[in-house]
């Protein structure tokens, strides 16, 4: 018998897996005041079909085994994204679109960085399928400032960028022969990669920063008039954004947005090392080959309970023998109570903050 857990995999102790709870709770409850309602997918599924469910695929970095009671593959999600779209698609296909829906889970990594060495990971998000409009987008981004301002963040920032940026331009006035690695190039922000693959493409390198810069930078570099529509679009979602939040615009960044169309965005808030979310637009494919719009946006749990040290202890001992009615009045109070159970028992033991005497509620060491 060993205590040990593999690599990438943590116990949560309390106070931390209380505060969990609770950000969780939060973030879905202003999800709900919203209209997104929840859902529950399993823990694992048959790999084909979920790998299919999203148009640029769905499985990175799935952890795979045979089912031995059905033979086949099945996959413990890596995302619940993929979950998501194959409930709207089949489920509720039949309801009315756009359809909102909520959802927390765990989500297993086959493999981790040194950077970010977790590979169970809590995902709290929301996705709207069914429609593809700057309104539905604009919706989606705003929901994630709420539930990170639900969740007891600071200030937040959010990093737009365009994920299908090089295909739109390749695809018409500037076409480039190897797509793939200009994509690669304009993402790690090498230059002389750029003008070596692709020189047209060069002034997308320095298009790169606070979100009012960048935008003037785009709108100068599309001479052509191919990326008006979605830099009007982002120009409308940052609007209604007001200035409590800080934005920025990277166009090439392309890490993480594998699956993502032509809006997707990463977010942070003040004091939390990294991103603390990522969303965007993406195609649902459903079962006769149909294609489907949708948005959404997950906040990873973790960084931000870390960020909350677990929350405030506030447990109030009751002596031996307090009445049931006593306590039960407390707790319907607020407070969370613990009762000793033999003579000797302490607050101390008990990491209790305060402890019952006399009618009051009593700090320790008052």
């Amino acid at each position: 018998m060993t205590a040990l857990l593999p690599e990438g995999f943590h116990d949560r102790l309390p106070p931390f897996a209380d505060a969990a709870a609770a950000l969780e709770a939060r973030v879905l409850e202003a999800a709900r005041r919203h209209g997104y309602e929840r859902v529950d997918p399993p823990l694992a599924e048959f790999a084909e079909g979920l790998g299919s469910r999203l148009k640029a695929g769905g499985l990175h970095d799935a952890v795979r085994f045979v089912d031995p009671v059905s033979q086949r593959t099945l996959a413990i999600r890596p995302d619940l994204t993929a979950q998501v779209a194959r409930i709207a698609a089949t489920r509720m296909g039949h309801h009315p679109r756009p359809v909102r829906l909520s959802y927390a889970g765990s989500v297993l990594k086959l493999r981790a960085s040194q950077l970010a060495p977790a590979r169970e990971l809590r995902q709290i998000g929301c996705e709207l399928i069914g429609l593809d409009s700057v309104a539905a987008a604009g919706e989606v981004v705003g929901v994630a400032v709420a539930a990170l301002a639900a969740a007891g963040t600071g200030p937040v920032s959010i990093d737009f960028t365009l994920p299908d940026l090089v295909d739109t331009l390749a695809a018409g006035p500037l076409p480039v022969r190897d797509i793939a690695g200009l994509r690669d190039r304009l993402d790690a922000k090498d230059a002389g990669g750029v003008a070596a693959l692709a020189p047209d493409y060069l002034p997308l390198v320095a298009a790169a920063g606070s979100f009012a810069t960048a935008m003037a930078r785009l709108r100068a570099f599309d001479a052509h008039g191919v990326l008006t529509s979605r830099l009007d679009a982002l120009a409308r979602i940052a609007a209604a954004l007001g200035d409590g939040v800080r934005l920025t615009l990277d166009p090439t960044e392309r890490h993480g947005f594998e699956y993502q169309s032509w809006l997707g965005f990463s977010l942070f808030a003040d004091g939390i090392a990294g991103e603390v979310g990522r969303g965007g637009t993406y195609t649902i494919v459903h079962e006769n080959g149909s294609e489907e719009p949708a948005t959404g946006f997950s906040i990873y749990a973790d960084a931000l309970v870390g960020q909350a040290g677990g929350g405030e202890r506030r447990r109030l001992f009751l002596p031996l023998a307090t009445p049931a009615a006593q306590a039960a009045a407390l707790r319907e109070a607020g407070w969370v109570t613990v009762a000793a159970l033999e003579a000797d028992d302490t607050p101390e033991a008990q990491l209790c903050t305060h402890v019952w005497r006399e009618g009051q509620a009593v700090p320790l060491g008052g």
